[in-house]
């Protein structure tokens, strides 16, 4: 079995560092009854997105 020797990039110090873009939350309402939310695990409805293990469109 080989070791495993990362590959050099020497490039890689010269390229700057990355910014994140997070847009600010537009919608604020939030659940009337915040045990509903805490149990879905999140108290903004709008941010409720079950995973429901298909893609949405693709027929799976």
């Amino acid at each position: 079995m080989q070791e495993w020797k990362q590959p050099q990039m020497p490039y890689l110090e010269q390229m700057p560092i990355a910014m994140g873009y997070v847009p600010w939350q537009k919608n604020c309402t939030t659940y009337e009854n915040l045990e509903e939310g805490y149990k879905t695990g999140t108290i903004f409805p709008i941010l409720n997105k079950p995973f429901t293990g298909r893609r949405k469109g693709y027929g799976l």
